[in-house]
């Protein structure tokens, strides 16, 4: 997913001047809140801030009236305008070379707490573009998509585990707006995907974090016409939504209540929690067991099932003991290198060979993640080299690929609730190169594991838009997991 807020058909025409029709840079709906910088420059002008507004679903804001719009949510499929106050106005065919730069935060990924009331610390995301538009008043149509595609091979009653994807793996493709809601279930069970249907509701919800009755008649109506089955509502806490503090203890409870009667709503059995705070998860538990939801906190990179920060989960887990406590087991945690569709993307981003290679060994040390990107950072600086050029990717290329041994998950494979099948390439030979997705499976049918595999192509992050189709890569991990699996029963 290309880290932009413009893209080739973003230059309008406004009668004050000219309109830039925005993208939201990132793979999930966030708060107008987040959005930290918004700047401008036409054919090496510099547009004042006092001259740009931003407008979003027919209201108007100032940029210094963003940071207080934590209310309001950008939408995932919503393009705003950024509006430049101008005395010519643009018409079109008109070209100019147009140059954005934006800095957000994001405001579940907390790196630390605030301190004495304040707001804490969040991973940043940095934008800048610069792109020769041509004026236009229509939206670039969606590509021809492929449609001739093989069935897969039909599950057995043999199979360890059920198969399914989340719907994060076209993150890309949704946030463009080649699929409605509807039009990308609709694709899934096209190419035999499924059963297993995971969302992530700040990405799908328009009115999240509410689930409206409206978003539940499409849902039942397209999981009726398709026989899809639930299997995780994907929950993030919004700790950072305000610029002033981060949220209360009960802010945290109520904001967490609401996505557990969405997810109720959905018919979801699990939902993906990202906090474990002790104080929050009691208060959580008695609302679990009367919606009957299970609550599965998520093990990601760079943390295995044996780090620091997951033992004293699950230390709280066993105080707690309850069996509707569990673990989703993410597959960034366990992979031997770095994917190759990151390395395409720094590349891309201006890094040459011995940036690349340096990245490479810096991933591979047993440093902490925040020492990891702080020497890497470092090394940029020293070359040279700005490393706001890489947007999020000089933080998140360490904390979306761990290098754990995938043998730890036998370590609590009873309390593994779900699984997100993490991968960011297959290659000619069926495989993925960064993660042993052979090994994955021993790993979990010798442990009795019997829940979902939900696929998550998370090269997105990395990947421009359209240089894969990822529902074509999903087809080609269930025929690669399938085969393990088999494979695995005959042994």
């Amino acid at each position: 997913m290309p880290n932009g807020l413009i893209a080739d058909d973003s230059l309008r025409l406004h009668p004050d001047g000219l309109a830039l029709r925005l993208t939201l840079p990132w793979y999930r709906s966030l708060w107008l809140s987040s959005v930290s910088t918004l700047a401008v420059t036409i054919d090496g002008t510099e547009v004042a801030a006092s001259d740009l507004s931003f407008e979003l679903a027919g209201r108007r804001y100032a940029l210094d009236e963003l940071s207080a719009q934590s209310e309001t949510l950008w939408f995932l499929q919503a393009h705003p305008l950024l509006i430049a106050r101008r005395d010519e106005k643009v018409a079109v065919g008109d070209t100019h070379e147009v140059t954005v730069h934006g800095e957000l935060r994001l405001p579940y990924m907390q790196i630390a707490p605030g301190a004495d009331g304040g707001p804490g610390l969040y991973v940043p995301n940095v934008v800048h573009q610069t792109l020769t538009l041509t004026a236009t008043d229509v939206d670039a149509p969606p590509p021809a998509l492929v449609h001739d595609v093989a069935p897969p091979p039909p599950a057995t009653d043999s199979d360890p585990f059920q198969l399914g994807l989340t719907l994060y793996s076209a993150s890309a493709e949704f946030r463009a707006g080649w699929y409605d809601f509807d039009g990308l279930l609709g694709r899934v069970a096209e190419f035999g995907i499924g059963p297993g249907i995971e969302i992530v509701a700040s990405q799908v919800v328009p009115t999240y974090p509410v689930v409206s009755d409206d978003f539940v008649r499409t849902w039942r109506e397209a999981f009726d016409r398709h026989g899809f089955a639930e299997s995780s509502f994907g929950a993030n806490l919004d700790m950072g939504r305000r610029r002033d503090r981060d949220m209360t203890p009960d802010e945290e409870f109520e904001f967490s209540l609401e996505m557990f009667r969405g997810a109720k709503k959905l018919g979801f059995p699990l939902v993906r929690i990202q906090s474990a705070k002790p104080t929050l998860l009691q208060r959580l538990l008695p609302v679990a067991e009367d919606l009957e939801l299970k609550l599965a906190y998520e093990i990601h990179a760079p943390l295995g099932p044996n780090a620091p920060e997951i033992m004293r989960v699950r230390d709280t887990y066993a105080e707690l003991d309850s069996p509707l406590l569990g673990f989703v087991a993410d597959f960034s945690s366990t992979m031997h290198a770095m994917s190759p569709t990151l390395l395409r993307a720094v590349r891309r981003a201006g890094l040459d060979d011995e940036a690349v290679d340096r990245l490479q060994e810096i991933w591979a040390t047993d440093a902490s993640m925040r020492d990891r990107q702080q020497e890497f950072i470092a090394y940029l600086h020293g070359r040279g080299f700005d490393p706001g050029r890489l947007g999020a990717f000089a933080h998140l290329a360490f904390n979306m690929h761990g290098h754990v041994d995938p043998a730890e998950w036998a370590d609590i494979m009873p309390q593994i609730l779900h699984v997100h099948a993490k991968f960011y390439d297959i290659d000619e030979s069926g495989q993925e190169p960064a993660i042993d997705y052979p090994a994955h499976v021993r790993v979990f049918v010798d442990g009795g594991y019997r829940g979902y595999w939900s696929s998550e192509w998370e090269g997105h992050a990395f990947a421009e838009l359209g240089e894969v189709d990822p529902l074509l890569l999903v087809r080609r991990q269930h025929d690669l997991i399938r085969a393990a699996m088999r494979e695995r029963e005959t042994v």
